[in-house]
């Protein structure tokens, strides 16, 4: 019954951001990005895990150069996460818009269709890509088990300080005591997390 509300509350949610809110937002940072960065396109798109073992597009406003997934190589000695994923506090292939919307999360935004598709919800683990499931241990693979969601405790609890262990533990916690209450909990403290966290 909880999982019907909290889906019925994502929606709903989604749908009155985007017809009131999203549109205008979505034009100026399409004109930014195109501004700076002209070659490249507006959106980005690429293949995540969604519960597994299923797969789907997650969309994004581009935060880096054209070029980024080339460039992707030559960095990798530098990555500063553990585990699997690749991070970089001073990534050279983010653009200057790019930084802003990370910052404020905005890149994330067009994942709200991804919620409306049914590919997201509101709330759960961020959607590995599946380059990096592949070098998942079994115990990693129970973040999987749920669809992935836009926000987290991962995401609200210092994502850039917390390494991959645990990002994984945060997840399997939120996993295992989900609920309707912990869901808007989270939503509303990413709301102030986006304006106010230093990661």
């Amino acid at each position: 019954r909880c999982l019907v509300v909290s889906l019925i509350l994502t929606v709903f949610i989604s749908a009155l951001y985007i017809e009131y809110l999203g549109k205008i937002l979505f034009l100026i940072v399409s004109i930014l990005i195109k501004l700076e960065d002209p070659k490249g396109k507006v959106f980005f798109s690429q293949e995540r895990n969604g519960k597994y073992p299923g797969t789907f597009k997650m969309y994004k406003f581009r935060s880096m150069v054209h070029n980024a997934e080339e460039l992707l190589e030559k960095l990798k000695d530098q990555n500063e996460q553990t585990g699997p994923v690749f991070k970089m506090k001073e990534d050279p292939r983010i653009t200057r818009v790019g930084k802003f919307i990370r910052k404020t999360s905005i890149d994330e935004l067009p994942q709200l269709f991804n919620v409306l598709r049914g590919d997201m919800s509101l709330v759960g683990p961020r959607p590995p890509i599946p380059r990096e499931v592949e070098q998942y241990t079994t115990y990693q693979m129970q973040r999987l088990g749920v669809k992935p969601g836009l926000t987290c405790l991962w995401q609200v609890g210092g994502r850039n300080s917390v390494d991959f262990d645990g990002w994984v533990e945060l997840d399997i916690e939120y996993i295992q005591k989900r609920s309707l209450w912990l869901d808007i909990k989270l939503i509303i403290k990413t709301v102030f997390v986006l304006f106010g966290d230093r990661n």
